[in-house]
């Protein structure tokens, strides 16, 4: 009988032990968020080796690459700096605007970067979006043809050089999570997931917990940033009055990352910029460990 009672209080130990680990642990590790909008996005225009320097400095092991307009021939150099520093760039960014780019022709551009791309070992997941003339003369059901038919295209480009394919919300239609859901359900491919972006959220504020339950099947990560719904649009975590409920809307419908947070600001040190979202992103965390304490709440 002993040996039971002493075996029950052991088991109950341990499972106490285990629950205040829990309460205790970070629910967003400030170790494994990815910056994202850090190229040309930094008022001390970084060359490829001082920003890998600035990373490896501040302890990031991974990041997106998402360079806009203009020169991409140090795009290789990046990656394989990167590499030799053991930091792993996660993501790239393919901007698509009808103007330059249609269904067997993309621009010099984005044909640069795929061809990088497929020069490079590592491969990042291509982060695709739409600019918002593709649909400003069509209707939703043409809209939703036109995305499918164009993100075909560009999966069969990513699959030639072994690339994952995420949809982007930015602005516009394409924009939309209800909309990317459709196209994703209607294209039923497994392989195609979504990123979702807090820095264009702020339409979306008030139907969140709905979009959360409905983008999560298809969510493979999530760009954070401080959100109100007057803006401004990039604001640091912590600042805002919605992105601790949105985050905790995620978690609760099984959400765990990958998580990032942003540069964006091109008149800052980008640096500065990413240490004010780690210290928001702390602020979270101690958000969460005081909601887990008995008798608090936010």
């Amino acid at each position: 009988m002993k040996a039971i009672i002493k075996i029950t209080l052991s088991l109950f130990l341990l499972v106490f032990i285990f629950a205040c680990t829990n309460k205790n642990k970070d629910l967003i590790k400030l170790d494994e968020v990815s910056p994202w909008c850090i190229i040309d996005f930094d008022s001390l225009d970084r060359t490829p080796r001082q920003r890998i320097s600035m990373l490896k400095q501040m302890g990031f092991t991974k990041y997106g690459f998402n360079k806009g307009k203009g020169d991409i021939s140090k795009m290789k150099e990046e990656f394989k700096l990167a590499q030799e520093n053991n930091i792993e760039i996660t993501s790239v960014f393919l901007w698509l605007n009808a103007e330059r780019d249609s269904i067997g022709k993309l621009s010099s551009m984005n044909m640069e970067l795929l061809t990088n791309l497929s020069e490079i070992d590592s491969k990042p997941t291509i982060w695709l979006s739409f600019s918002n003339n593709f649909f400003e003369e069509l209707n939703h059901e043409q809209s939703i043809k036109l995305s499918i038919e164009m993100i075909e295209y560009i999966k069969l480009k990513a699959d030639e050089i072994n690339c994952k394919l995420a949809l982007y919300n930015h602005h516009g239609w394409f924009g939309s999570p209800h909309n990317q859901v459709e196209i994703l359900e209607k294209l039923n491919q497994n392989s195609i997931s979504m990123v979702y972006n807090f820095h264009h959220a702020h339409d979306y504020v008030d139907e969140f917990p709905v979009i959360a339950k409905k983008i999560k099947p298809f969510l493979s990560h999530v760009n954070l940033n401080g959100v109100k719904k007057e803006g401004p649009q990039i604001l640091t975590i912590g600042q805002g009055d919605y992105e601790f409920e949105m985050i905790q809307q995620l978690i609760n419908e099984g959400f765990n990352g990958t998580w990032g947070i942003l540069g964006h600001i091109k008149t800052e040190d980008v640096q500065e910029v990413l240490n004010r979202n780690l210290d928001g992103l702390k602020l979270v965390n101690s958000e969460f460990k005081d909601q887990a304490k008995p008798g608090i709440g936010r």
